[in-house]
This record gives C-alpha cells, sequence and structure tokens, in this order.
C-alpha cells in the first residue's frame, strides 16, 4: 500500500520561513511526479507546487518566488520550503503522488501552516 506521510507544519509569524516534508512508502518519488496542494477553511484544496521524475519544476502564481519544491531520491522524500510567508498562506498542506501499480493518486494526512502574528 501507497503511505504519504507529511511533517513540519506549525505556526509561524508573517515573513518567516517553514519546511515541510513528505515521506513516501509504496511509491517512489525520482519515478513518479509529486505535488504539494493546500485547503484553506471554507476553500478549495488548491495546487501549489509540482515536481516531475525529472525535476522540473511549476508553481503556482501566489507561490512563485517565495516557495521551492525539492525532492531528495536517497530518502524518497519531498520537501516544500515556504518563505516569506503571508496569512494568506494558513491552510493544511497536503502531499500526493501517483502510484502506476494501483493506478491512483494517493494523499497524505496534512500537516497544519498557520501563519499567524
Amino acid at each position: 500500500q501507497v503511505q504519504l506521510v507529511e511533517s513540519g507544519g506549525g505556526l509561524v509569524q508573517p515573513g518567516g520561513s517553514l519546511r515541510l516534508s513528505c515521506a513516501a512508502s509504496g511509491v517512489v518519488f525520482s519515478t513518479n511526479g509529486t505535488g504539494w496542494y493546500r485547503q484553506a477553511p471554507g476553500k478549495e484544496r488548491e495546487f501549489v507546487a509540482t515536481i516531475t521524475r525529472g525535476g522540473t519544476t511549476n508553481y503556482a502564481d501566489s507561490v512563485k518566488g517565495r516557495f521551492t519544491i525539492s525532492r531528495d531520491n536517497a530518502k524518497n522524500t519531498v520537501y516544500l520550503q515556504m518563505n516569506s510567508l503571508k496569512p494568506g498562506d494558513t491552510a493544511v498542506y497536503y502531499c500526493n503522488a501517483y502510484s502506476p501499480y494501483y493506478s491512483k493518486l494517493f494523499w497524505g494526512q496534512g500537516t497544519q501552516v498557520t501563519v499567524s502574528s
């Protein structure tokens, strides 16, 4: 079975930084793309960033220049470095990965990020 576990969320002041991690079992990030999404209270889940198996990255306009997605193939972990955080970045952040074996997209349980003074 595929399991994705996010960590690294927390409470941070505006302008601060956090690094989220997404550790995977049952799927290999280096051979499958993965992404970060977020969901704020009362809003739909939205795209944040993706990284392809080839390492190409893509970002939502709202986070471009502030967030960086990266991958450690040896640890089978994907990261989201978040800098210059704003209150509008407050949300539960989720990572996902597609499993060709199960022909299904899997999601982690999410990690809460709160940006507030």
